[in-house]
Order: C-alpha cells, then structure tokens, then sequence
C-alpha cells in the first residue's frame, strides 16, 4: 500500500509520536485530518500544517463516538495513536484506563466498520505487553503477560483488531513499539531527568536500583519503521519496533549528566527492581521480523538520547 495521495486520519495526532507522524504524513502530500482531545498534547506540534491546511485538526476525544465516526467518513486509512499512556495512571485509575484505550479503540474500530475503512495502523506497546517476558529478547510469537493495566489495555486491543479483521475485513497493523524518545515527548525517564537536574543540578533521584534494562528508540526511527511497515504488510499482523540496543537507568542517568555538561551528580535510588508498580525492569524486543521486510534502525540509543537532551535544553533552557 502506498500511502502518498491519501486520505487519512491520525488520532492523538497532537501528541508526541503522532504530530511526527503527521510531519511525514504531509510530506507525503496525503489529505490529513487529525483528531485530538489536547489533553496530553498541544496544537503547537502540528500549528504550521493546520495553518497552511494540509491538515485538518478536530478537537474531540475517541470515546466519543460521534466525533470519531465523522473524523473516518471518506478516510482511507486511520493510524490510531490517541492513548492513555501512563503505566502508573492506569494503576491508580484502571477504570478510566480502560474507557480511552479500550473502549477508545472499539469506538474507532465501530466507526471503521460502519464507514466501510479497511485499514488501521495501532499503536501498541512492547514491554508493557510482554511484561516480565520468559524471553529476551522478546519475539512477537510469545503471549502477551501483561503486568499492567495499561499492557492489558494494549494486548486486549489488539485481540479486538484480530477479530474485526476475521469478522469484518479490516486490516490492522500492530506496532509494537520500544520506548521512544525525542522531540515534543513531555514524559518518560529522560523528561524527569532533565527537570530533576533543573532543580538541582548535584542531585539525582533514580526511580528503582537503577539496573532496569530497557531498550529505547528514536522518535525519527520509529516513524520511518511504522511507514516502512505500512507499506509492506496487509491483514492483521504485529510487529516489534524497537531498537536491538539496551542500557540501564543508571547508564542512561550517565548519559544525560554528560549532555547537560554537569559533575559530579550524587544518584540516590529509591529501591525496587522496578521504579513504580507495572514497571517492567527488563525489556528488549527482538526485532528479526522487522528486519527481514528489509528496515533496521538509524539512530543510535546514545546518539537519541544525546539529540532528545539538546532539544529539552533548546525548548526549556539550559541548567
């Protein structure tokens, strides 16, 4: 499927991974409307395309229905990337969880069905999914063991794709994505880093014992993946995206202390194999079926989480 020309719909399109999304989108010359509740997530990160009108931004939420179902009407394709996509909110508050990422998903999966759309792209999670996962890395042939609400959230999702897929032809391709970072992302271990270090800059609070294992990729690359993606598969299927790099939180503290061009910073941890409850301390995708359709990562993990620092110091200022 070749994307450029088309008519789509990019939910959470404000947001982080999406508003990138849009950008290549547009690049692409396709007809974008975007649908976003702005609740996590700003007009700022897709301002010049709405100006311009290559896109077209409604302010509206996924649970509601009869918003969405006019955002699909004569779309072709619907990349649905609006989410609750805080492990510890979905802890404290499960119910609400379950209203956006599930119920959510169900009503642009109604909406796809009654408006006769054949194709969506999900964004789905990794290590949530997986959670403590018997193998690392992780292969998308082992059953999800979810660890979280939110990683539940994601796998049940998914089962809905595959069903309506079976029952009413809607294709659906499910990225699985490593933890992403980079530009307009205000969230996620590096974010609190950088503002932690703000606050102080001889002091770091590390959230667990630090030696949580964890793959991370850049913004850039997923984007390039998921498109990459897109193009190449039909029907349901799943894909890990990730990077096949790993380090730890405290290599990861290490890093950012360097960027920031600070010394001599004191880490005090809070203790736990895991930061906060539903956090998964060891996660690493194994991304073989996402190499063999011809793609592999560009960026570095060092190298993104160096551009991801520079950009928090340009956007927010320097320590």
């Amino acid at each position: 499927m070749k994307l450029s020309g088309m008519s789509l719909l990019v939910t959470g399109g404000c947001g982080f991974i999406g508003s990138h999304l849009v950008d290549e989108l547009v690049e692409k010359k396709c007809d974008v409307v975007v649908l976003d509740n702005l609740s996590g997530s700003t007009v700022e990160n897709i301002e010049g395309h709405v100006k311009s009108g290559r896109v077209k931004l409604v302010v509206g939420d996924v649970k509601d229905y009869e918003k969405v179902k006019k955002c699909v009407k004569d779309v072709e394709v619907v990349f649905h990337f609006a989410a609750q996509a805080d492990v510890r909110r979905s802890v404290s508050d499960p119910r609400s969880d379950y209203e956006i990422n599930v119920h959510g998903t169900i009503n642009v999966l109604e909406a796809m069905r009654n408006s006769d759309v054949k194709r969506m792209v999900f964004a789905s999670s990794g290590g949530t999914l997986y959670g403590e996962a018997i193998q690392v890395p992780t292969p998308e042939s082992l059953a999800p063991h979810p660890i979280s609400p939110y990683g539940a959230a994601k796998a049940a999702c998914e089962m809905y794709l595959s069903a309506y897929y079976s029952c009413y032809g809607i294709s659906s391709l499910s990225l699985r994505y490593a933890n992403i970072i980079g530009p307009r992302s205000t969230h996620g271990v590096i974010y609190d880093f950088y503002w932690k270090l703000k606050k102080d800059p001889k002091k770091l609070e590390i959230l667990g014992d630090g030696k949580q294992r964890k793959s991370y990729m850049y913004v850039s690359d997923c984007v390039d993946a998921t498109l990459h993606l897109v193009e190449k598969t039909d029907g349901f299927d799943v894909f890990n995206v990730g990077s096949e790099e790993s380090l730890t939180v405290r290599e990861l503290a290490e890093i950012v202390v360097k960027e920031l061009g600070l010394n001599d910073v004191e880490f005090h941890y809070t203790g736990g194999r895991g930061g906060w409850v539903g956090d998964v301390p060891l996660s690493l995708l194994d991304i073989s079926k996402l190499k063999k359709t011809g793609w592999k990562p560009k960026v570095t993990i060092e190298e993104g989480i160096k551009r991801y620092v520079r950009w928090l110091i340009t956007k927010y200022g320097a320590l």
